[in-house]
Parts: C-alpha cells; structure tokens; sequence
C-alpha cells in the first residue's frame, strides 16, 4: 500500500518518531535539546511532509530556521542526519511501498543532505577567528 493520504503521512510520522524519541543516537536532541511538544509537532510536520508527498501547501513555515537554532545549542553533524534518515527509510519500507513512498525517501535524503550542509556552513561561518 502506498502514501495517498494525510493519515497515511500521520501515521507514518506517529511511528517514526516514536523510534526518535527512544533512539540512542537522536533521541536526546528531540527530547532534552528541542524539547519537542509532539502534539504541536505532529500536526505541522504533517503539513511539511503532505506540502512536499501529496502538493497540497499546507506547510508555510521556515523549515530550516528551527534547525539554525538548534544547531547552535547542539552541533547538528553527518552521524545525526544519517540515523534520522535510517529511521525514517526503515518506517517507510515498514509501513508503505509505491509511488509516494519512493518520493518520500527520495525527498528525505535530500533534505537530510541539504540540512547537514546548511548546518556545517552555519557553524563554520559563526565559529569565532
């Protein structure tokens, strides 16, 4: 079965970060760091993710100034963005096969490499001379 749906997105977020927030290697920054309020987030990184799998643009935000802030209480580096893309690819291939699907990690891997590089310029331009 493939994504056609927000719920389809929803659950598919509700099970990847119940994995992020017990995971070893991520989990401390959602957790501790962001200290994120699932029921807020849940609701708008559906919006992200419906925007970009389904063209329905329901996400306005900034996606990238949340991560700028972030990156300055904890270094965001490769090993964080390679375990949030090996969960969030896991809990496709779990959950969904298709189309979509594919897209889906497609765009993830895209967005983890774009973050990552963002992140490193962010810090070597604000790291003192």
């Amino acid at each position: 079965m493939d994504i056609t749906s927000r719920h389809d997105i929803e659950q598919l977020l509700i099970t990847f970060y119940s994995k992020v927030k017990t995971d070893e290697k991520i989990g401390f920054i959602f957790n501790d760091i962001a200290k994120v309020n699932w029921e807020e987030h849940i609701p708008v990184i559906t919006d992200f993710w419906e925007t970009i799998l389904l063209d329905n643009p329901l996400y306005t935000k900034n996606a990238m100034e949340v991560h700028y802030q972030l990156n300055q209480q904890v270094p965001l580096h490769k090993e964080h963005f390679d375990r949030w893309l090996h969960l969030f690819t896991s809990t496709v291939h779990e959950m969904y096969s298709g189309p979509v699907a594919t897209l889906a990690i497609t765009r993830a891997n895209g967005i983890a490499g774009v973050m990552q590089h963002k992140m490193e310029q962010e810090r070597n331009h604000h790291k003192p001379k």
